[in-house]
Order: C-alpha cells, then structure tokens, then sequence
C-alpha cells in the first residue's frame, strides 16, 4: 500500500508546478532576511523528499532549529498560499473576492462612491457567471451603504436593492435545498447502498419526492438545474434505474453545453458528470455511446482547463480511467486492457497524497479482474491479496467480491491445499455481512456445499448455479452484483471449458451483431 504522508506543507508543496516553485522562490528571496532564508531552506529540503521525514530535516538544515520548526512550517504554509493567491488570479471567485476587498478598502477611507462602483461591477460579474453568494455579499453591503450615508447615487435605490436582495435570497435558498438533497441522497447511498427489494424502493422514493416536493417546477437558474438533476441521478441510481440514470447525467452533461463559460467556474462538477455519463453507458451495456463519450472526455483531458490544474488533472485520470477499464470489461478485451496497467500504476504513485483508498481499491480490483480475464490468474491474486491485507472499513461490498475472486482464482491456479481455509475465510467475512443480495446469497451456498467437491464432480454443481443465477440476471435489485462480478460467464466458460474473455467476447460480438441482448459485465 502506498505511504500517504498527512503533514500539510509537505503535501502543499508536493502538489506545486514548476512555475509556481520558481515564483515562490523570486517571492520570498526578494530580501534577504534570516528568516526568509530559512524559509527556502525548509522549502528546498520538503521538495526533494519523497516521504516527510522530520529527523532527516533537522540533519540536513542545520540552522533550523527542532523548536523552530513548528513556526518556520506555518509561515512558509502562509508565504505559499499567498504566492499562489497573487499568480492563480483567473479564477472568478478568486476575482470577486479582490473586489470585494476593493471595495471595502475604499468603503474605509470614506469614498463611498468609488465602492458601490466596485461594488457595481461585481455586481455584473456575479451576474453573468452565475455566482449568487458573491451577488448577496455585494447586495449587503451595497445596502449597509445606502442605510448609513446618503450617496444620492440613484433615484428608488431602495426599492430596487430590497427587490434584487428578495430575489437573490429565494433563487439561494432553492439552491440550498436542492444541493442539501443532493447530499442527503448521496449519504443514504453511502450508508445503505443500492435498493434491494421495492419495500426499500418505496422508503427511498418517498423521501425523494417528500423532499423534492414542487421545487423541480421553481428551478431556472444554473445552480438550481445543476444539484436538481444530481439529485435525480442518485435517486436512480441507489434504486438501480439505470434508464433514469442516464437520462438526468445526460441532463446534467448538458448544463455545460448550453452555459459553456461555466465549464472554467465548475470544472470539477462537469467531470463528474462525464463520469456519471460514461458510468451510465456501462451500466446499460450500451459500448458505442461508452467509447463516444470516453473519446470525448480523453479529449477534454487533454485540453489546457485540465493540464494546468492539478486537482483536474487528477480527477480526469481517474474517471477516464475507470472508463477504459469498464470499455475493456464490455468488449472481453482483458489482454488488450493489460497495455493500460503500467501508466496506472505510475501514475497511482505520482498522486498517491491526492488519491483516497477507495479509489485505490477500485483501480487495484478492476486490474485483478483483467487479469482474470486474461487468464493470469497469479497476478490477479497479488492485486487481490492488496485489497484483501489492506485493513481499512472502507467497501465492504468491494472486499466481498474481492475475497470471492481470489478464492476462484486459486480454484483456477489449482491450489487445492488452501482452499479450505480461504472457503472458511471468505465464509467468515460473508457471514458477518448484512442485507446479502440473493445472487450473493446463492454464491455463498455454493461455496459451503460445493468448493470441496473434486473437479471431476464439479460440472453438475456448476451448472446448478447457472441455471440460479441466469434466473436472477433480468431482477433489477440483483444488477450491480453481476456487474462487481461476473460469475455467469465464469460459470459458462468453466462448462464449456474455453477462456472468460472468450465468453465475453462472444457476448459482445452478439450484442453488436443484434443476435441477443447483452449480459451485464463486471
């Protein structure tokens, strides 16, 4: 497992570009004060070290002192921030935030004029890109203003500024509420995870529209759009309504067609978008929109709003990422997706202070299954076995399937010597897991009554379960578990003896061909 050094400088200064170091370094060498000095001292020792180390500092920087060190870090961590505040001046909130000290500055000295021109100007700004907390902050202080002098700066100012504050203050609060439903939706997932039965659907849907009420009715600005159509995204995607799903992503892409300047302003919200979209696309099984739609995003990827922001940069590895896993996945392409591992797993090192382990555990299961598929089942237990010794609470869901694909994956190496013990192991972890799907619940008999059978006598057992689980294929409650793993054609290449990636294959040559409809991949 990665090393995740948490002290914030160094993670501060590892997230750096090159330019930003050099105007740091222009910034705080401009004289030539001990502590300055230090300070680059300090900053020079954090940027060649791979892993904070507070012992190696204080070898190597021999003037810093141990009791110095705790002041000398928060002011280097302040002079860092504000190097990166005077050159990182594109950014709208960072604009308007300027102004509004503008204009407090000139409020201060008394020229009350010159601020509500400031003032003024914010005013359009906030205005044109959709930045209601920043047009509530100027509409308050142009009425502090107005309130205490007599500016005279125009005839029924009153009446305008209180209608203008009426209006902000409603299209904030629909905001508000449609963004802490978003947020409520996205814990319930968090806690509960998909619907299982439609008594769960209907405590679901009930607290969905109860919430919701007449507000999708009242939405006509960006931000009102945008946390609406989130909303109706994880609502159906907990109940597993994929159609729905897709629908309201696609909703949610299209915000930023129609309002494209708003793609600088909320970059992090249109790639999860994507995200969502190219998520939805797998979980129909539809590969051509999936491939479009990754096209397009590695395109987006490559363009300069994600090259030079690193908090881009990284969240458009990874959503692409597991796009072009989930595209190997539908198209049984696992030997081809192989080509993919290298610059994963270099790049899982170079943002490793960036990455959380659940991402780490979804890239490392998602590379155990094309290994699988590919047949290498050796490898495929050394990504496993990361996930499986990783002890972290984290996804349960995702440890389950874990520990069920590396106990096959030692049943396909032949390693009958330890197969008790992980059949008790992954026995012990499942037993211990609440709410058990059906098809999770019917893999579990299995492997108490079947994993000790020798392989001559398997095939009956084998064929059992098929018929179980190919029964449960169209129940929409039992979907996302045939998508973390697709036992069926494990099963169907186990009785027709040819490799997974073969089955799936074929799978998908049908679905393209029109002979049948696709079965759900991993």
């Amino acid at each position: 497992m990665p090393n995740r050094s948490t002290d914030p400088l160094f993670q501060l200064i590892k997230s750096l570009e090159k330019s930003e170091k050099r105007n740091f370094k222009l910034y705080a060498t401009r004289n030539s004060s001990s502590e300055e000095l230090k300070s680059v001292q300090l900053f020079d020792a954090l940027d060649k070290m791979d892993y904070y180390d507070e012992v190696l500092i204080l070898k190597k920087s021999e003037s810093i002192k141990k009791q110095q060190l705790s002041n000398l870090k928060s002011h280097l961590y302040k002079q860092i921030l504000s190097i990166l505040r005077l050159i990182n001046d594109e950014c709208i909130d960072i604009q308007l935030h300027v102004q509004m000290d503008y204009a407090r500055i000139l409020y201060n000295k008394g020229l009350y004029h010159q601020s509500l021109k400031v003032l003024d100007k914010m005013k359009d700004q906030a205005n044109q890109h959709n930045q209601l907390t920043y047009l509530q902050q100027v509409l308050f202080f142009e009425k502090k203003i107005e309130a205490l002098y007599i500016t005279r700066s125009m005839q029924d100012r009153a009446d305008q500024l209180s209608e203008q504050s009426d209006e902000v203050s409603t299209d904030l609060a629909l905001v508000s509420q449609l963004s802490n439903l978003s947020l409520q939706l996205y814990s319930w997932y968090i806690k509960h995870g998909h619907s299982r039965t439609e008594e769960e659907n209907t405590v679901l849907q009930q607290f969905f529209t109860t919430r919701l009420g007449e507000k999708a009715e009242l939405c006509h600005t960006f931000y009102q759009k945008l946390y609406l159509y989130q909303s109706y995204c994880w609502n159906a995607f907990i109940r597993q309504d994929f159609l729905q799903y897709y629908r309201y992503t696609q909703k949610w892409v299209d915000l930023f067609e129609r309002e494209p300047f708003m793609l600088e302003i909320e970059t992090g919200h249109y790639i999860k978008g994507m995200h969502n979209l190219m998520g939805s696309h797998f979980d129909l099984g539809n590969h051509q929109k999936l491939a479009e739609t990754l096209q397009k995003f590695e395109r987006f990827a490559e363009s300069d709003l994600v090259l030079n922001n690193v908090n881009n940069r990284i969240q458009c590895f990874v959503y692409r990422t597991i796009s072009q896993f989930n595209k190997h996945f539908l198209e049984g392409s696992f030997t081809e997706g192989l080509t993919l591992i290298p610059e994963i797993e270099e790049k899982i090192k170079e943002y490793e202070i960036y990455l959380d382990r659940h991402r780490i555990l979804v890239f490392y299961y998602k590379i155990a299954c094309l290994y699988f598929g590919s047949g290498n089942y050796e490898k495929a237990v050394d990504y496993l076995n990361k996930i499986i010794n990783w002890k972290v609470d984290l996804r349960t869901d995702l440890q389950c399937y874990s520990r069920l694909l590396h106990l096959i994956a030692h049943y396909e190496l032949g390693n009958e010597e330890i197969l008790d013990h992980l059949i008790k192991s992954v026995y012990r972890f499942m037993a211990k897991m609440q709410n058990l799907s059906v098809v999770e619940e019917e893999i579990f008999r299995f492997i108490r009554r079947s994993f000790h059978v020798s392989v001559r006598n398997i095939k009956p057992e084998l064929e059992k379960l098929l018929v179980k689980l190919k029964a449960l294929e169209t129940n929409r409650f039992e979907t996302r578990a045939f998508i973390y793993l697709d036992i069926i054609s494990w099963l169907e290449s186990k009785l027709e003896n040819i490799p997974v990636q073969s089955v799936l294959k074929r799978k998908f040559a049908s679905k393209r061909n029109g002979l049948r409809p696709v079965d759900k991949e991993l």
